[in-house]
């Protein structure tokens, strides 16, 4: 137990956290921008009319334009001072804070790399990433720290790596790795590609993509630990997301974030080179340095660390707890990477009821709903059900008192024919939300 102690806590050097925090904050900053200036923080957080909560964040509410704005503004100006370094620990909880609260607003807008940027953000606020090549050590030079205890930039790596380990173990399923589905759908609509457009609809190069992005997933951590093979590895990192960014651009700035975090991976003698590159001197071998060892870490933080990484290894498997095929239910779907790995579409009508005149009413869904969430509710019981509530409320407050929402849907799974999805005969009003398993979606048939 000692020798692991004295491991984790041998003093390394600061240059990867360094990296991490200003190729983080710049990434940010550059989202934030892209948020603002394509009118999406008007269209995914103003516009909509309701939103889809989730469970035991029924407290997170939007904030009406003007607090919606402001909370971007708030978020983008702590990107910036994470960059600079300028008031670290405040800019990274406020970023922390911000920006997870935006991505609780509604679950329509969910996506693997926000949740990554809001669990790596929690990380950095109990690293002292600031404390060197920063504002805040120009201002104070005493608190400039050139070395730290390994396990702070441990950390970071292990993060990575069940993100990428988890993606990798989520492709090890039968359309991904028996059928190539679903790049066998998608790969044809990248045929006006040059050079390779014409293979996009060979079955083999869909097999060989699927079972490459497994493998790609499952090993590259291992590759990017190992120094001979790392310069490779790396290479190998941004050959397969630049991929993605070509052939799936919806994923949005997941492969650019995924690329720069990457380089947590490189030995410090590379973070070193191009941080004294930027400054055009040798910025890590001057100055009153601090030791690793003399950053005092509580006994608590070990153990909010060591529940932290539990939790990151624990919920990925929640999904096992559920009846039934998970991409058909998706209980235990989010929050575990994955990945791309399911082509899902539907459609669903409702009907309010009252049973007090036996009158029914047929809802028209664009009347409540975005484009956007009526896809994404379409497909995903939890959606399904938190709508139909919202619809009781809707038509109690038209004055009928004791409303029925009924649903029939249908939905088309990885290229299969569209089967029903919602049993028609259940009352969704009266059925509880909650993380049991839902009884009203119909079993998958293939």
């Amino acid at each position: 137990m000692t020798e692991i102690k004295n491991w984790l806590n041998r003093p390394v050097s600061i240059a990867p956290l360094v990296t991490f925090r200003i190729t983080f904050g710049a990434i940010m900053l550059f989202s934030v921008l892209r948020f603002w200036f394509n009118g999406w923080i008007r269209t995914q957080y103003i516009d909509p009319h309701f939103y889809f909560t989730y469970m035991g964040f029924d407290w997170v509410k939007p904030l009406g334009m003007t607090g919606t704005y402001l909370l971007f503004l708030v978020m983008g100006t702590a990107a910036f001072l994470i960059l600079i370094g300028l008031w670290y620990r405040l800019s990274i909880v406020l970023f922390f804070i911000t920006f997870s609260y935006t991505e609780l607003i509604d679950i329509t807008n969910y996506l693997n790399h926000y949740y990554f940027i809001s669990i790596v953000s929690f990380l950095l606020i109990f690293l002292p990433a600031g404390r060197s090549f920063a504002v805040d050590v120009y201002l104070k030079p005493e608190r400039k720290c050139t070395c730290v205890p390994f396990w702070m930039v441990g950390v970071l790596r292990l993060q990575m790596g069940l993100v990428y380990f988890f993606a990798g173990l989520a492709k090890l399923n039968g359309d991904w790795m028996l059928e190539a589905l679903p790049l066998k759908i998608w790969l044809p609509a990248k045929s006006h590609l040059p050079l390779i457009g014409p293979l996009m609809y060979k079955e083999w190069i869909a097999y060989a993509f699927s079972w490459l992005g497994a493998c790609y997933d499952l090993f590259i951590v291992f590759f990017l630990l190992h120094k001979t093979t790392r310069p490779y590895a790396y290479i190998a990192v941004i050959g397969f997301h630049l991929f993605t960014a070509l052939f799936f651009p919806a994923i949005g700035m997941f492969p650019y974030v995924m690329i720069l975090s990457s380089l947590i991976f490189m030995d410090a003698g590379f973070h070193e080179y191009w941080l004294s590159f930027l400054t055009g001197k040798e910025y890590f071998k001057q100055g009153s340095a601090k030791a690793g060892g003399s950053i005092h870490v509580h006994y608590s933080l070990s153990v909010l660390l060591g529940l932290f990484f539990l939790l990151q290894v624990l919920i990925p498997f929640r999904y096992l707890r559920y009846p039934g095929p998970l991409f058909w239910y998706e209980e235990g779907y989010r929050f575990s990477w994955r990945v791309m790995l399911m082509e899902k579409s539907g459609n669903t009508f409702f009907y309010v009821k009252d049973p007090d005149t036996g009158r029914v009413f047929e809802v028209n869904n664009p009347d409540f709903l975005t484009a956007q969430q009526e896809k994404m509710m379409s497909t995903q019981p939890d959606m399904i059900l938190r709508y139909a509530h919202y619809l009781k409320k809707i038509y109690q407050e038209r004055h009928i008192l004791r409303p029925e929402v009924y649903a029939e849907g249908y939905v088309a799974l990885n290229g299969r024919r569209s089967k029903a999805f919602i049993d028609p005969n259940i009352n969704l009003a009266a059925q509880e939300l909650s993380w049991r398993h839902v009884n009203f979606i119909l079993p998958f048939s293939n």
